[in-house]
């Protein structure tokens, strides 16, 4: 959940609040980690330390920082904030997971040497050429890779064939990802890219398309089979089954879709709700036929 970042723009309290909601509310299984500046982590403490501290012990906060300084420093603060907010073996708090950008193989391997094995990382690296060394680099440091998928511009979202390159280089090397940005719907589709009401609108990929693209490409379908998925977007092509999705004449059964969630991991929205109503929507209207 990233309230904090555009186009949401939440405050610090507000994302908190809605975090905390959302961490009791009965679609939580699809709620994975509050990602939070490591630079802000004062600020988080300052204005919601009574929500943190208020969690159930059965659902203790979880936390991505985003690394953008000295990775060393910042490391630090990270593992002081996991010590403030743990009471004996039970977390109420828990930063396990660093998000930063790398833009070279020699990065990847200096940021992975100075942040603790214990945290889990991942590295946003450009999609353009030299693609190789990077994904190689983070193989090599057990490390994990992130994609932005869009933005608030229509300039903003990459050509589908660069997803697709980071995919099956991802999928090749057995390094698993994340993808962020712009994914607030299910399917793709032209929306407005801000929640402004006069806002432009453009071409945006969906959440699903991307999953779906990466599990077919796990599962070893032709590249172009895998380009059609990310870009398909009539809601009519898909059918959710109990043991699985078929999406035009393609099978993928429920064990295909776990094999591939191990390098396909998760994405990042500033919305909860708008991704999750959505598709409650779509997966309802796919199982009585009414799209």
């Amino acid at each position: 959940y990233a309230g904090l970042f555009p186009p949401a723009s939440e405050s610090m309290r507000a994302a908190a609040e809605k975090y905390a909601e959302y961490l009791d509310g009965a679609d939580s299984r699809a709620l994975a980690r509050f990602i939070v500046p490591a630079s802000r982590l004062g600020e988080l403490e300052s204005v919601a330390s009574d929500l943190i501290s208020g969690a159930p012990r059965s659902k203790p906060w979880r936390l991505a920082a985003l690394v953008s300084g000295d990775a060393s420093a910042e490391a630090g603060e990270i593992l002081d904030f996991n010590r403030r907010y743990s009471v004996g073996t039970t977390a109420r708090a828990e930063i396990d997971v660093v998000e930063m950008k790398a833009n070279a193989a020699s990065e990847i391997s200096a940021h992975h040497r100075a942040l603790p094995r214990t945290l889990t990382t991942y590295f946003e690296i450009p999609t353009g050429g030299g693609l190789q060394p990077l994904v190689a680099a983070i193989a090599a440091t057990g490390t994990r890779a992130k994609i932005r998928t869009g933005g608030v511009t229509a300039d903003a979202f990459p050509d589908a064939e660069v997803i697709l390159d980071f995919m099956t280089a991802c999928i090749d090397a057995g390094v698993p990802f994340k993808a962020t940005a712009g994914l607030h719907h299910p399917l793709r589709g032209e929306y407005r890219l801000t929640y402004e009401p006069r806002s432009a609108k453009g071409m945006m990929y969906g959440y699903l398309n991307v999953f779906l693209a990466a599990a077919l490409l796990r599962t070893g379908a032709p590249r172009e089979i895998a380009r059609a998925a990310l870009l398909e977007t009539d809601p009519a092509t898909l059918d959710f089954g109990d043991d699985g999705i078929t999406w035009r004449d393609r099978k993928l059964t429920t064990r295909q879709l776990h094999s591939a969630r191990e390098v396909a991991i998760s994405f990042g929205s500033c919305s909860f709700r708008e991704p999750i109503d959505e598709l409650a929507q779509l997966t309802r209207t796919s199982r009585t036929g009414q799209l």
